[in-house]
């Protein structure tokens, strides 16, 4: 594994920043995750939230994927904590994911989230941070992450990835959910402002949900919020994810650094008419899950071949699925640190 003196060194770091250098890094979304047994063993049935608080545990679940050669980490820890840190706390339910304790159905109950809640709040997420650092020492650069106001509040007025119950909530009522979000995006502000202070290389922005909106609500409810955020928090590259996102145009003037990509877009095309911003994806995260580890190495060796070994960070089209056998995962790691080297 390369080994680097100070960030600004970091493969990842450089191609995020559109650098020339001599391989595409690579890493995963939830590469810390319940498909590694060595995870499973590690939370031992612990719920959530308890262990993602756990300094010494969700450390090591963080540091975990290092033995597979990936050139980042990303601290373990849910896009909802910053909804709790702001004052709505959430139970992580099987089958359903983040669910509020008291769903946000009023104006007084969006007032009562802190839009600047006290890092003291969301300690242990700094303590994480400080912890995984001066466990690497420099050898590879630490990514945070941040949900959008778009998904975040989703799943604060309690109806997660479903669209249709998220929009007519927006429709009925209107000034309730833009003020949600005018808050979230003040809170997403501060709290990646803090970790940027803390030393956090590079930060990704998760938008899971808002591909699924209509053109126009894009453009009210993900649109300006992606731009304000990465507008006020810029002293590292910044990556936007949004899942299977149709609009790859406003993307692409959203203000990130680095684009992700899933399996619906054309990496080869979007590098071609976009040729100054840099690239993330997009080898299938369900090919991962059920494709034989050859099939993976082939999608990978296709993914770095697509992305031309520069402006480029090998990744998935989404998160690892549960399922995913490590041999799959060890498959793609190596088939996109071996493919990626013999192209540059």
């Amino acid at each position: 594994m390369e080994q680097d003196a100070t960030p600004r060194q970091h493969l990842l770091v450089r191609a995020a920043r559109g650098e020339r250098v001599e391989r595409s890094p690579v890493w995963a979304m939830r590469q810390a995750g319940r498909w590694d047994p060595e995870f499973n063993g590690l939370r031992g049935g612990m719920p959530f939230y308890e262990f993602s608080e756990n300094i010494d545990l969700a450390a090591r679940a963080s540091l975990l994927p290092r033995r597979f050669c990936v050139d980042a980490i990303i601290l373990f820890y849910d896009i909802t904590t910053l909804a709790v840190a702001m004052g709505l706390p959430f139970v992580l339910k099987p089958g359903q994911g983040p669910v509020p304790d008291k769903p946000v159905r009023t104006l007084a109950d969006v007032r009562r989230l802190s839009q600047k809640p006290d890092a003291e709040r969301f300690h242990h997420v700094s303590e994480l941070l400080a912890a995984v650092r001066r466990e690497l020492q420099g050898a590879l650069p630490v990514i945070v992450f941040a949900g959008a106001p778009f998904t975040l509040a989703a799943y604060c007025i309690g109806t997660g990835k479903d669209i249709t119950a998220t929009r007519r909530f927006a429709a009925e009522q209107p000034s309730i959910w833009d003020e949600l979000l005018d808050r979230l995006m003040a809170a997403t502000i501060h709290f990646l402002g803090i970790l940027l202070g803390q030393g956090a290389d590079v930060y990704q922005l998760f938008d899971s949900w808002a591909g699924m909106l209509g053109r126009a609500d894009y453009q009210r409810w993900a649109q300006p919020q992606h731009q304000a955020i990465f507008a006020a928090a810029r002293d590292v590259p910044r990556i936007l994810f949004v899942k299977e996102n149709p609009y790859l145009d406003l993307m692409c003037t959203s203000g990130a650094d680095v684009i992700s990509l899933g399996t619906s877009h054309d990496l080869a095309a979007s590098r071609r008419d976009y040729p100054n911003l840099v690239f993330q994806g997009n080898v299938s995260e369900a090919l991962l899950r059920s494709g034989t580890a050859g099939q993976v190495v082939e999608a990978t060796e296709h993914c770095v071949r697509q992305g031309g070994g520069q402006h480029h960070i090998v990744n998935l089209s989404h998160g690892v699925d549960p399922a995913t056998p490590v041999a799959n995962f060890k498959a793609f790691v190596g088939a996109a640190r071996s493919s990626a080297a013999e192209s540059s």
